[in-house]
C-alpha cells in the first residue's frame, strides 16, 4: 500500500473535522483500491432475480399500515448539484412546476401525507457541503416541517479525490473545492451514524426509513409500502421497477451464486465485454429505482457489528479533478453505492413498484417531460401522469445538455406533449409558445432555428 498517499489522505481528512468512522471508511476503500479491486461483478458469479413481490399484489390491515407509518422516518438524499447538466448548486433547487423545485414539492408531499394520515412523518435531507446552506434556507420557508427535537438534515461526508498515477490527494490550486468528491450515496449509513441522527431518531420511537432521491418526484409517503415493509420482517428491501429498452443502463439486483444473497449490480460494476448482458431487459427483468426501506434497529445493529463501518463494494470512478475540463488531472473516486447494502442484511428483501414511483431527472430531456403537460400537480403535490403513457424525449446534447442553454431554448415554456409519443430534436433551436408535439415529433438541422408560436410538429 502507498502509506504516504494513505497518510495523506488520513490527515487531509482530520484537517477538514471528517468523523474518525468516515475515515476509517475511506481507508478501507483506499486499501482495496491499492490492490487492484474494481468492484466488477461478472455474470457468472450471479443468478438473475425473476421473482420479487409485487405492490399491486399486497394487501395490508389499515391499522397495521397506520401503526407502520407512525414510526417511519423519510430520509432524502440532497447532496447532488447536477454537474452534468451545468449546475453549481443543489439540483434539487431546479423550477419543475409551477415555479416550484423539486425541494419545495417533496416538503409538500410530505406535509400533505402528514395531513391525511395524522403520522409524524420526520423529514430529513442527507446535504453535502456544497448543497446544505441553500437547502436549509428555502427549508425556512416551511415553519411547521420539524418534527421534535430532529434535525431538518444531516451532513454527508466528504474525501480527497486521489490521482490516478500515484494515489496521492490531489491539488487544484485554481478552485480547492474540487479536491473533495462525496462518497457515493452508500455514505448514508456512516453519516446517520456519525451524525448522531440515527440514534436520534430511535430514542425519538421512530423504527423505519423510506429512503430516496430528491430528484425522483415519484416518491411519495406511501403507507401501504411502509406496512408491507413491516410485516416481511425483513431488516432491508429495495423498491424495482420493470425493465424496458430505455431502462438497461440501470442497475439491477441479482443473487450471487456463492451464497444465495442479493446484491447490486451497477454499470460500472460490468466487464465491458459482458454489456450484452447487463442490458438484456429479459435476462435481467427489473431495475433498482434507488428507492430503500429499511428498519433502523437493525441497521444500528449491524453498524456496531462492523464498528460504524458498512462493508459495502468498492466502486472506482475514474474522472478528472474539474469535471468540466477533460484535459485536468485524471484521479479516482472511491465510492459506494447505498443499494449494495442489499447484501449485508440477511434477510434482505425487494418488491416490484409501479413506474409511477420512478420520475428521476437525469438530463435536460428528462426535464422538458416532468415540465410538460404529460404531467400535473395533484392536490397532494404528487406528479401525476395524464396520459396512458409517457413519451420518449432526445434532445441534442451539443445545444440542449446544459440548464442554461436548456433554459434560453425554451423561453415561453416547453411544448406540449399529450398527443405524443416521441419527440426528437437536433441542431440548434428556440421554441415559441404554445408549440404542440404529436405522434413521433422530429424536429432536424434542417427546420428554423426559431419554432414560431402555435408550431404543431409531428402528425
Amino acid at each position: 500500500m502507498s502509506t504516504h498517499g494513505l497518510s495523506a489522505a488520513q490527515q487531509k481528512m482530520r484537517d477538514a473535522g471528517v468523523a474518525q468512522t468516515a475515515i476509517d471508511v475511506f481507508s478501507r476503500y483506499y486499501q482495496q483500491l491499492e490492490e487492484g479491486v474494481t468492484g466488477s461483478i461478472p455474470e457468472d458469479t450471479i443468478s438473475p432475480y425473476l421473482d420479487p413481490p409485487r405492490l399491486e399484489d399486497v394487501t395490508i390491515d389499515p391499522f397495521q399500515a397506520k401503526e407502520a407509518f407512525d414510526r417511519l422516518a423519510i430520509i432524502n438524499l440532497n447532496g447532488g448539484l447536477g454537474t452534468s447538466m451545468g449546475m453549481d448548486r443543489a439540483k434539487s433547487l431546479l423550477p419543475v412546476r409551477d415555479g416550484r423545485s423539486f425541494l419545495q414539492i417533496i416538503v409538500e408531499q410530505v406535509l400533505a401525507a402528514r395531513k391525511a394520515t395524522g403520522s409524524p412523518l420526520p423529514l430529513l435531507f442527507m446535504d453535502s457541503f456544497r448543497t446544505r446552506e441553500d437547502t436549509l434556507e428555502v427549508l425556512e420557508q416551511y415553519p411547521d416541517l420539524p418534527v421534535g427535537d430532529l434535525p431538518l438534515d444531516f451532513l454527508q461526508n466528504k474525501e480527497p479525490k486521489l490521482r490516478a498515477d500515484d494515489l496521492e490527494p490531489v491539488t487544484w490550486e485554481a478552485d480547492p473545492d474540487l479536491e473533495w468528491c462525496p462518497p457515493g450515496h452508500g455514505d448514508l449509513y456512516t453519516a446517520l451514524q456519525t451524525s448522531g441522527v440515527l440514534q436520534k431518531l430511535l430514542d425519538a420511537g421512530f423504527k423505519y426509513a423510506s429512503v430516496s432521491n430528491s430528484d425522483n418526484l415519484g416518491t411519495l409517503p406511501n403507507p401501504v409500502l411502509a406496512g408491507w415493509f413491516a410485516a416481511s420482517g425483513a431488516p432491508y428491501a429495495a423498491e424495482l421497477c420493470p425493465r424496458t429498452p430505455a431502462d438497461r443502463k440501470g442497475g439491477h439486483l441479482a443473487v450471487r451464486k456463492s451464497d444465495g444473497r442479493l446484491i447490486l449490480r451497477d454499470t460500472a460494476q460490468t466487464p465491458e465485454e459482458e454489456m450484452d448482458f447487463f442490458t438484456d431487459e429479459h435476462r435481467h427483468p427489473f431495475f433498482h429505482t434507488n428507492n430503500l426501506w429499511m428498519d433502523l434497529e437493525k441497521l444500528d445493529a449491524v453498524l456496531r457489528a462492523h464498528d460504524g463501518v458498512m462493508p459495502l463494494p468498492m466502486i472506482r470512478n475514474s474522472k478528472t479533478v474539474d469535471p468540466s475540463d477533460k484535459s485536468s488531472t485524471p484521479v479516482y473516486q472511491i465510492e459506494s453505492a447505498m443499494g449494495a447494502a442489499i447484501e449485508v442484511f440477511e434477510g434482505a428483501s425487494a418488491i416490484v413498484v409501479g413506474r409511477d414511483r420512478f420520475l428521476p431527472v437525469k438530463a435536460t430531456s428528462d426535464l422538458l417531460l416532468v415540465r410538460s403537460d404529460v404531467y400535473d400537480l395533484d392536490p397532494k403535490s404528487a406528479l401525476v401522469q395524464q396520459v396512458p403513457s409517457a413519451p420518449t424525449v432526445s434532445l441534442d446534447s451539443d445545444h440542449y445538455k446544459l440548464i442554461g442553454d436548456f433554459d434560453a431554448r425554451f423561453p415561453h415554456g416547453v411544448p406540449s406533449l399529450r398527443e405524443a409519443t416521441s419527440l426528437s430534436v437536433t441542431g440548434d433551436h428556440t421554441f415559441g409558445r404554445d408549440v404542440v408535439a404529436r405522434g413521433d415529433a422530429v424536429v432536424g438541422p434542417e427546420d428554423p432555428a426559431q419554432i414560431p408560436d402555435g408550431t404543431v410538429l409531428g402528425g
